[in-house]
């Protein structure tokens, strides 16, 4: 039995984290501030003897033995990380600086949860983990996408200066149970707004693109990239190489909710994203083979019913 830490344990991504590795017969402390997280997404963990539940923010250090850490807190959809970006560019920041010197106190091996964001508004498509980026260091969304860069430098740091294990994901968009029907997430708000009946708003003329990963696939590789080759450091990149245009996701959604949903258009965000597909042949060479099982149909599909579900509720 390992004792793992998982910071943002109570959001979307970190709740499914917990409740694999408490599968797996591990003892897991969840650390979270709930700025995104949500107490329901892990309150039927709090049965099992194995799982600690720990309010606190990361931007404050925190004391525990572990064996291994997985940083993942920070909001991460641009509602909420744009809502206070001093605080989030602290928490990217402040939070892989106090779990780094966690792990460099206790000997613990950990993995720093960063973004396809770090990748800004690519110029090579698709992306590989040796792109440097595209990024404005002053947008509306560089509290997000620097801070996640920052905090690589920070891991790679104390890797090469103090030895600390270190571990690095770039994740891709990912959708799920336990998303955040307010996050702003272009899945959640589609579903949301098709369940309602309400219109569907797509930004710009629909036809930027993105490659939506399952959370389930997404867990499934932050694991094996924990249990990897100590020698394999990252980043690499965690994503689904199927990519698609808004307007196709939002003809899915509809079609799968058999809604009356209309489609509008608003302009397009400052810095947004054209494009967006992850290269995934280092996940697929160092990760035993991984790539995602679950493709946008079925993902969709138990993802509505997780929304209607919250809705009856």
């Amino acid at each position: 039995m390992k004792k793992i830490l998982i910071t943002g344990g109570a959001g979307f991504v970190g709740s499914h984290l917990c409740e694999r590795l408490l599968k797996e017969g591990n003892e897991i402390i969840c650390l979270d501030n709930y700025f995104t997280g949500n107490k329901k997404n892990i309150i039927k963990l709090l049965e099992n003897p194995h799982f600690e539940m720990v309010r606190h923010d990361i931007t404050e250090p925190y004391y525990a033995e572990v064996d291994e850490i997985y940083n993942l807190a920070c909001p991460a959809s641009p509602v909420h990380y744009q809502y206070n970006p001093i605080k989030t560019i602290k928490t990217s920041v402040m939070g892989a600086i106090n779990t780094l010197g966690l792990a460099k106190r206790v000997n613990a091996k950990i993995l720093q949860a960063s973004t396809s964001e770090v990748y800004g508004d690519p110029q090579v498509h698709p992306q590989p983990e040796t792109y440097w980026g595209h990024v404005n260091p002053i947008g509306i969304r560089s509290c997000y996408d620097e801070g996640k860069r920052c905090a690589e430098t920070l891991f790679m740091d104390y890797h090469n200066q103090n030895n600390v294990a270190i571990k690095i994901i770039r994740i891709f968009n990912t959708y799920g149970p336990n998303m955040n029907p307010a996050d702003g997430r272009v899945v959640s708000n589609f579903i949301v707004q098709a369940l309602k009946g309400e219109n569907i708003t797509i930004f710009g003329d629909g036809l930027q693109t993105r490659s939506f990963q399952y959370v389930d696939d997404l867990v499934e590789g932050m694991i094996r990239m924990m249990n990897s080759d100590p020698n394999f450091l990252g980043p690499v990149n965690l994503g689904n190489p199927n990519e698609f245009n808004m307007l196709e996701l939002a003809q899915a959604v509809i079609a799968l909710t058999g809604s009356k949903s209309k489609i509008i258009h608003l302009a397009l965000p400052k810095d947004d994203p054209k494009q967006r597909q992850p290269d995934i042949s280092l996940a697929k060479e160092k990760l035993e083979g991984w790539e995602p099982k679950i493709q946008l149909q079925e993902g969709l599909i138990s993802t509505i019913n997780y929304f209607e579900a919250l809705q009856s509720s």
